[in-house]
């Protein structure tokens, strides 16, 4: 009998935990997405404020600890500080946890919400959207969680399996280059772009090995969760993917390819950057810095040393982003594909979208626009406020503001400059970046509904 009853009280309490779960994120996805993240931050906070998490052994102040809680948790990578000197191993802990807990809380909440938004529509639209995700089990949130958590551990693994080994040889000592092979691994599929050399991944940047390891998993973390899944599923047979898998790797292609030629012709000649390297490492950091762009925040060159016209670059990339339900941020690179394809559809003067023989649908259309026009706001505000803190020109507080709204975490060295006003921005911008529009495209996607009337058309002139 008492054997019986341990089963079904353990089942009993983690039914409970996924029908609150369920419950929460089907009320109120945004709410949900934002007391978990508010929480996570307010944790993390308070442990970096602790004095044995710092080198010193004196306690970080609230600015400097919310902000790398905010960064670590939101998967940004700014810091006013040197990762490696300011943190001791326990503050370097503390925030390899955050970004751990950051990256899957990110995935795993988007998917609960990816799943109760579909609950709460019709049953075209579940259809549609079981379709998209290629699982018959888009309802069982816990089976989602668990599949995106195996996932997300098996790469960090694989990424680990490799960095370990090569960074024992690169320091000399085994348990540093255990530590520094484990925390590249989870911040690179994470996105995070912390590093914990004093330099950088300079002191890393000649070994090509752990570059191109360093770069696989920004991209692979970069994709999103439902592709990796696809990938997983159906390997490399193109036919069998779904719209979003094709999309979303077709543009992150694209992106990552022109991103690289443009930098490495921007910067080719600039000896502050890759002009010294020879050509094989100059197309290899080109790369590098083309993955890293789009929201790893990783850099083997300092960002405020490119040319004026490749920080702009790096400024457009860095608001495409990555995947939808992914570690990268931005605006998401479906969401380019989404406009452009309504831009090309509109050209041609056809009424609809379409893509791969799926035609997209004009309520898609319209919540694209939407969170481009809410990233654009976001950090229109941000660079007007950071104008104002710092008193410089345009140039810095906009790199800074995208990158921290498209989580991503290249400085241009403005954020150890800022005082506290300046920080706390920077830090409700990279929660905003995160939270706010899985929470806000979520939310629209859920008020979505059907009227029984229309008014008559009216046709502003546009153009």
């Amino acid at each position: 009998m008492k054997r019986d009853a341990q089963p079904q009280a353990g089942g009993g309490l983690r039914t409970d935990f996924v029908g609150w779960l369920k419950g929460i994120a089907g009320a109120s996805p945004a709410r949900a997405a934002l007391l978990i993240f508010a929480f996570a931050i307010a944790v993390f906070t308070s442990l970096l404020m602790l004095p044995w998490a710092t080198s010193s052994g004196r306690s970080a102040s609230l600015p400097e600890a919310l902000f790398v809680a905010t960064s670590a948790v939101s998967v940004t990578g700014l810091t006013p500080v040197n990762t490696a000197d300011h943190w001791s191993l326990a503050g370097q802990v503390i925030i390899i946890v955050a970004i751990q807990l950051g990256g899957l809380g990110i995935l795993t909440v988007a998917s609960v919400l990816a799943a109760s938004v579909s609950r709460s529509l019709g049953v075209r639209t579940k259809l549609v959207a079981q379709e998209g995700w290629k699982t018959d089990q888009l309802g069982e949130v816990a089976s989602l969680i668990r599949i995106v958590i195996i996932i997300s551990l098996a790469i960090e693994a694989a990424l680990a399996a490799v960095l370990v080994p090569r960074l024992i040889a690169i320091e000399g000592d085994v348990l540093t280059g255990l530590w520094h092979g484990v925390f590249y691994a989870i911040s690179a599929f994470n996105n995070a772009g912390f590093v914990i050399h004093s330099d950088g991944l300079a002191g890393i940047g000649y070994d090509p090995i752990s570059v191109w390891t360093i770069m696989i998993g920004v991209f692979l973390g970069s994709l999103g969760f439902p592709v990796l899944y696809v990938l997983w599923r159906f390997r490399w047979h193109f036919r069998s993917w779904n719209i979003h898998a094709k999309l979303t790797v077709e543009v992150t292609t694209l992106l990552m390819v022109a991103g690289a030629a443009i930098y490495a012709f921007m910067e080719w000649n600039n000896n502050a950057t890759i002009g010294d390297m020879p050509m094989w490492e100059k197309l290899q950091s080109s790369l590098f810095a083309s993955v890293n762009m789009r929201s790893g925040g990783f850099s083997v060159v300092t960002s405020n040393e490119e040319n004026s016209t490749t920080m702009l670059i790096s400024d457009a990339l860095m608001f495409a982003g990555g995947g939808s339900v992914s570690t990268a941020g931005g605006i998401k690179v479906t969401t380019i594909a989404v406009i452009w394809l309504a831009f090309l559809a509109e050209a041609r003067g056809h009424k609809e979208s379409v893509a791969h023989a799926r035609t997209i649908p004009s309520s898609t259309v319209r919540v694209a626009v939407s969170v481009v026009a809410m990233g654009a706001t976001m950090v229109l505000l941000s660079t007007l406020a950071l104008m104002s803190i710092s008193g410089l020109d345009m140039e810095r507080p906009l790199y800074e503001s995208i990158s921290a709204f498209g989580t991503v975490g290249l400085t241009s060295g403005l954020t150890s400059e800022l005082p506290p006003s300046g920080l706390y921005i920077l830090a409700a911008l990279m929660f905003a970046g995160r939270v706010g529009i899985i929470s806000f495209a979520a939310a629209l996607t859920v008020r979505q509904r059907s009227t029984r009337y229309r008014y008559p058309e009216g046709r502003p002139i546009l153009g």
